[in-house]
């Protein structure tokens, strides 16, 4: 299980993580939801091990986040990561020569999904195509936890569909996946949990049932509620928000 206990990040005077208790057990799909600026991206750079926290801890099955953990945890950043002079097929091989649970079987399959070939180059692809080949690279491990940064940015719907599809076939009741976005609509289809941050303070957590069925209304306006200036939603865990003790989703 990925835990996160009391997690703060500081930059100088600024503070991009503000206390975060987490924890998520495998077994499925979270969409980590919030604005530009919410902290997301810094909690999962932590998690992946690229950062490290301030104070308070992350842990995987126990272990301090570090070198035996990213055997354990695939992020996909939202930065391009590739070398212009690589073609796609060079893209898995450079990817297979970090990770030993790199499937060229699942890459293959993922390639064919995503409608990209081998001996395409790595400068010539699109915004799109590009974040479908980070997609490929990082969902061809054999990891216990996904982390997806804002997949979904600069894809257009259909292929938003497809990569959807996706998230759910590879998702396994061994696995956490954690995808992060503001395109709140498109990952309600898809997960079964959310995870609610803002101004790097976490605000929500929860099944989406869960959710839904305790303020009566969609994830989606759940996040108008939160972010656009509506009734306002209290700080702490679901069911009880003041109760910061238990962030478990």
């Amino acid at each position: 299980m990925l835990k996160s206990f009391d997690v703060t990040k500081k930059y100088g005077s600024t503070t991009a993580v503000d206390g975060v208790t987490l924890e998520l057990p495998p077994g499925h799909i979270y969409a980590m939801l919030g604005p530009n600026g919410s902290g997301k991206t810094t909690w999962m750079k932590m998690a992946a091990g690229l950062v490290k926290p301030t104070s308070g801890t992350i842990t995987y099955d126990d272990m301090n986040i570090g070198p035996a953990t990213k055997r354990q945890i695939a992020y996909m950043s939202t930065e391009p990561y590739f070398y212009s002079w690589m073609s796609v097929r060079d893209a898995g091989k450079y990817y297979g020569d970090f990770f030993r649970d790199f499937s060229d079987e699942k890459y293959r399959m993922l390639l064919e999904r995503m409608e990209l070939t081998g001996d395409m180059k790595v400068k010539a692809l699109s915004t799109g195509m590009m974040a479908k080949l980070k997609i490929a690279v990082t969902m061809a491990r054999e990891a216990k936890v996904i982390m997806l940064d804002e997949p979904l940015n600069g894809i257009d719907l259909i292929a938003r569909d497809e990569i959807a599809y996706t998230i759910r076939e590879l998702a396994g009741r061994d696995v956490t996946l954690l995808v992060s976005s503001h395109l709140v609509e498109e990952l309600e289809e898809i997960s079964d949990s959310a995870v609610f941050m803002k101004r790097g303070r976490l605000v929500l957590a929860g099944s989406t049932d869960d959710i839904k069925r305790q303020e009566g209304k969609s994830i989606t306006d759940v996040y108008r509620d939160i972010y656009g200036g509506g009734e306002a939603l209290h700080e702490g865990g679901l069911i009880h928000r003041g109760d910061r003790r238990d962030k478990s989703c």
